[in-house]
């Protein structure tokens, strides 16, 4: 993963795989009942951060190309989910890591994809 952004997008990837799959598991055993669309939706979303994770500290080709599909596929859901909610509040009772686009995160599950794609890219190249 070498030094610099391709070390904080690796760190951002892990501290986003440990806060929504914490959220999510607590949520899906506790409040399940209340919300389960949001509740899962919270989980896949830790899975795919997650699995970017791996496959940035992994590195090599193979988990270069895996680590883009996965950005770009977590890009559309942050987006489908973002306008979902947005368009529909009443499908949401509680919050998913991808509602409103990331507002309960700074928004940083919209960005955070584009920049895993832009850097996944450069890094191709280099």
């Amino acid at each position: 993963m070498g030094q610099g952004p391709g070390r904080l997008l690796v760190m951002l990837y892990g501290v986003f795989t440990v806060a929504a799959a914490s959220r999510s598991v607590y949520q899906l055993i506790a409040q399940y009942h209340e919300a389960p669309l949001a509740y899962i939706l919270s989980a896949v979303s830790a899975v795919v951060y997650a699995f970017i994770t791996v496959s940035l500290v992994r590195g090599g080709e193979g988990a270069r190309k895996a680590a883009f599909v996965c950005c770009a596929a977590e890009l559309l859901g942050v987006l489908a989910v973002g306008t979902w909610t947005l368009a529909d509040p009443s499908a949401f009772p509680d919050q998913t890591v991808w509602s409103d686009y990331g507002m309960g995160y700074l928004l940083i599950p919209v960005f955070l994809p584009v920049t895993g794609l832009l850097w996944l890219r450069r890094a191709r190249r280099d």
